[in-house]
C-alpha cells in the first residue's frame, strides 16, 4: 500500500528553523535540566557546586528572558530525514530553506544572536554577518514526513572534537580516558560526551555529532536488568570519565559528563576510526516533524523543573577593581570565589591580533584605550535588546589567548584577565613573572553575567563586530581564582589529578 503524498511548503521549512534556533537560545531541555540538578544535589567540591548552580540560575533567566544561554550562539547544525514521499511547494531548494531560517533567528530584533560564522576560513576570514551558511545533514528514508533536528554548538566544544584511527586490536576505552584530561575545561563541563566508533573517518565524526542530539538517559541503564554491550560500554566510560575529578569547568568534583553517547558502524578489518566531540553546558538541540499540516511544533517548557536557586554571595569577597593593587591581589588563593566591581576592558583574538600589530608597528595602543591597572576579559557579548546595558556575555576560552599574554602584561599594564578554561604552564609562569592573576567566570552562565554589566560602550576596532573592545563598568561580577600571582593554576592540579588516575 501507497504512503499517502505529504506536501510541503517553502515558508514552513524557514518558519521552522528559524522558530527552532531561538527556542534553542533560551530553552534548555528538560532532560539536561535534570541531569544538572542532580549534579548539583550530590556534588561536594564547593567550586564546581557554585558553578553548576550558575549555570542552572542562568538557564532559568534565559527561560524567562527568552535571551541567550551563551554569548556563542553557535555554529548551526541540521539533520533531515526526508520522506521519500514528500512532495515540495518550493522555488528555492531544501538547502536554501534552511539558510533562510538561521538567517531570520540570528536577525531577530527582540533576540538577535550572535553571528560567528565566518567565510573564507583559509583567508580573510569575513563575518557572513547572519550566521550562515548551516552545516546540514541529509538522508532519504521511506515515508511521508520531514524530521529535523536543529543545533546550535559553540566553538568551546566543538574546538575539542577529537579524532584517531586505532588498530582494531586497540582499546578504545584507554584512548577515550587518556584524551579527555587534554580536552581541558574548554568545553565547559558537565557536557554529554558523543562518541563515534566504525566506516570511515568523516563517518566516524558524524555519527559522534549525531550522538550528541539523543536525550540523556544514562540514569535509565541503572535500572536495566541487562544491557547491551554498547550499554556496558557508555556505563563503563561515564563512571570512569567522572571518576578523573575534572569536574565542572574543571575546578575538580564528581560530575564532569552528565552522559556518555556512543553510535558504531561497520568498518574495514584493518581499521578503528574513533571520533569524540563534547556537548557543553549551554547544549542545544531540537528535534521536530513538518507533516504538511504547517510548521513544526515545539515542545513546552515545565519551569516547575528548574530548582529553587539563588547566588550565594556570602561565600564571595568583593573587590573594587578601580583601587585594587598587585600586592592586594597576592592574598587571592586558586579557588576563591570574588565579585568584582569597576572598570574592565574586553578583548578577544582578533582584537588581540591587532593590538599586537599596532604595538609592533610602534602605533602603541588605540585611542581611547587604556588598559593600565586594568582587567581584561575575554568575551564577544550578544548585542543588547530593550533596555539592556549588553546583552549575554559570557566569557569565551582564554587558552586561545596565552599567545599574546607576555605581550599584554608587558606592553599595556593589564593587571590580570578573565576569561573560561585552562591556562598553559607557560603563561602559568609569565603570570607569576608580572604578578598578574588569571580569573574564570562560569562558561554557560552569560545571561547571568550580563546582569552585573551596569556600563557598556564600544571603544575601539568597531568594524570588527563582536571582536570589538568594550569598556564595561560591572557590580559583582562573579569570578574564580584560577591562576594567582604565584603562578599556581587550578586546571593544572585537577588535569595531573586526571592523569595519574
Amino acid at each position: 500500500m501507497k504512503t499517502k503524498k505529504t506536501i510541503i511548503k517553502q515558508n514552513d521549512v524557514i518558519e521552522s528553523i528559524y522558530s527552532a534556533l531561538q527556542y534553542i537560545s533560551y530553552y534548555h531541555s528538560p532532560d539536561f535540566i535534570k541531569a544538572m540538578k542532580c549534579a548539583y544535589d550530590k556534588e561536594t567540591n564547593n567550586s564546581a557546586k557554585n558553578a553548576i548552580a550558575q549555570i542552572l540560575i542562568n538557564s532559568k533567566l534565559c527561560a524567562l528572558g527568552k535571551r541567550p544561554l551563551c554569548q556563542d550562539t553557535g555554529i548551526v547544525n541540521v539533520f533531515l530525514e526526508v520522506g521519500m514521499d514528500v512532495q515540495w511547494d518550493a522555488s528555492i531548494s531544501l538547502e536554501d530553506m534552511i539558510n533562510e531560517g538561521v538567517r531570520k533567528a540570528y536577525s531577530h530584533p527582540d533576540n538577535p544572536l550572535r553571528a560567528s560564522v565566518v567565510s573564507d576560513p583559509l583567508f580573510t576570514r569575513i563575518n557572513t554577518k547572519d550566521n550562515t551558511p548551516a552545516v546540514i545533514h541529509t538522508k532519504l528514508v521511506p515515508g511521508n514526513k520531514l524530521d529535523i533536528i536543529v543545533a546550535a554548538k559553540g566553538c568551546g566544544s566543538e574546538n575539542k572534537a577529537k579524532f584517531t584511527v586505532l588498530n582494531p586490536d586497540d582499546d578504545m576505552v584507554e584512548w577515550v580516558l587518556k584524551t579527555i584530561p587534554t580536552m581541558g575545561a574548554g568545553w565547559c563541563p558537565p557536557g554529554i560526551i558523543g562518541i563515534g566508533v566504525g566506516g570511515t573517518p568523516e563517518k566516524a565524526m558524524q555519527m559522534a555529532k549525531y550522538s550528541l542530539m539523543e536525550p540523556i538517559n544514562i540514569d535509565k541503564l541503572n535500572e536495566k536488568k541487562s544491557l547491551s554491550s554498547l550499554e556496558s560500554l557508555r556505563l563503563d566510560l561515564f563512571n570512569k570519565i567522572n571518576a578523573l575529578g575534572i569536574g565542572a569547568q574543571g575546578l575538580g568534583g564528581l560530575t564532569t559528563v552528565l552522559d556518555v553517547k556512543i553510535q558504531d558502524y561497520p568498518t574495514h578489518a584493518a581499521s578503528q576510526p574513533v571520533a569524540m566531540i563534547p556537548n557543553c553546558a549551554a547544549t542545544r538541540h531540537v528535534h521536530l516533524t513538518l507533516d504538511g499540516s504547517g510548521v513544526g511544533q515545539l515542545p513546552e517548557i515545565d519551569f516547575n523543573l528548574y530548582p529553587k536557586l539563588e547566588m550565594d554571595y556570602s561565600q564571595y569577597k568583593r573587590v573594587d577593581l578601580n583601587t585594587i593593587t598587585r600586592d592586594q591581589m597576592r592574598s587571592w588563593n586558586i579557588g576563591d570565589t570574588l565579585l568584582l566591581s569597576g572598570t574592565i576592558i574586553t578583548g578577544r583574538d582578533a582584537a588581540h591580533k591587532r593590538l599586537k600589530q599596532m604595538i609592533d608597528d610602534g602605533e602603541g595602543l588605540p585611542e581611547g584605550v587604556d588598559f593600565k591597572n586594568k582587567f581584561i576579559y575575554y568575551v564577544g557579548p550578544v548585542d543588547a535588546v530593550g533596555d539592556e546595558v549588553i546583552g549575554p556575555a559570557g566569557p569565551t576560552t582564554a587558552t586561545r589567548m596565552d599567545k599574546f599574554s607576555e605581550m599584554m602584561l608587558e606592553k599595556t599594564g593589564i593587571l590580570g584577565m578573565i576569561g573560561k578554561a585552562e591556562r598553559g604552564d607557560a603563561t602559568s609562569k609569565v603570570i607569576r613573572k608580572h604578578k598578574a592573576t588569571y580569573l574564570i567566570a562560569v562558561g554557560g552562565a552569560a545571561y547571568l553575567i550580563s546582569k552585573s554589566i551596569k556600563k557598556a560602550k564600544k571603544i575601539a576596532f568597531k568594524d570588527m563586530g563582536m571582536e570589538a573592545i568594550y569598556e564595561f563598568e560591572v557590580e559583582d561580577m562573579p569570578v574564580t581564582v584560577a591562576v594567582d600571582s604565584d603562578g599556581k593554576n587550578i586546571h593544572s592540579i585537577f588535569q595531573k589529578i586526571s592523569v595519574i588516575n
